[in-house]
């Protein structure tokens, strides 16, 4: 009887997971090599990859170079994100969106910046940032530095009527970022934004969104930041994910 041919990898994935939540393979079980199992499953070995490497990423393999794959002794559990259109965000609360665009220009970006980029410390940037209301109250400061050096044509692109936000969600992918959450007091400026008093507390994310695929040319390049957002929101925001 021939086995059943898996081309997608999302459908190899859900099987590798079966595997692991039945005990078939159990936790610590070294499993067998992506060649192996990519012959077992009928499936490119680039298919199996990314269902092996997608599996890493979520905590259910532990993935060593030379040493194989192993089910993960302690599965880390993880909240699923998603990078929200702010428009939509405040339209789902039955409030009238408003935007405004207070700063949009290339200039030379802070040391913190271009680091995080990977880019030469004289490079320049986009640095975008907005005010996005509901019912004409502010909701949140977008404060947004693109990666001109992997996104050039975004020089031309005007933000004026649609948010950075938006518009890099409708039109430019990426694979993968890091997000953490905080707190800030509210500066002068950030203060008049918001119609609150300086000082204020704020709930602050600061989020990266990269892409493996992007690259500027060189091999040191596969995992490229695209942009960085500080987002300030005025207090009362709360902020939701699942588990």
């Amino acid at each position: 009887m021939s086995k059943p041919v898996r081309r997608n990898w999302q459908d190899v994935m859900s099987e590798l997971e079966q595997r692991i939540y039945s005990r078939q393979w159990r936790p610590g079980d070294l499993i067998p090599n992506e060649a192996d199992l990519a012959v077992e499953f009928g499936c490119a070995r680039v298919t199996m990859n990314r269902a092996l490497r997608t599996l890493a990423e979520t905590g259910l393999l532990d993935r060593r170079r030379k040493a194989g794959t192993r089910v993960a002794l302690n599965p880390i559990s993880k909240a699923t994100l998603q990078i929200p259109v702010i428009r939509s965000e405040i339209e789902a609360l039955d409030h009238r969106y408003g935007y405004h665009l207070l700063h949009e220009k290339i200039e030379h970006a802070p040391e913190l910046i271009t680091t995080h980029f990977d880019v030469p410390s004289d490079s320049r940037l986009l640095h975008v940032i907005s005010l996005h209301s509901a019912d004409d109250t502010p909701y949140v400061i977008e404060d947004r530095w693109i990666n001109l050096v992997a996104l050039p044509h975004l020089a031309d692109v005007s933000f004026a009527a649609l948010s950075a936000n938006e518009w890099l969600l409708q039109n430019t992918p990426f694979t993968h970022g890091d997000i953490s959450f905080g707190a800030a007091n509210a500066s002068t400026e950030e203060a008049s934004m918001l119609h609150i008093k300086v000082g204020a507390a704020l709930f602050m994310i600061e989020r990266t969104t990269r892409d493996r695929n992007a690259g500027n040319g060189d091999a040191k390049s596969s995992d490229t930041a695209l942009t960085n957002v500080r987002l300030l929101y005025r207090p009362g925001y709360q902020a939701h994910a699942k588990l």
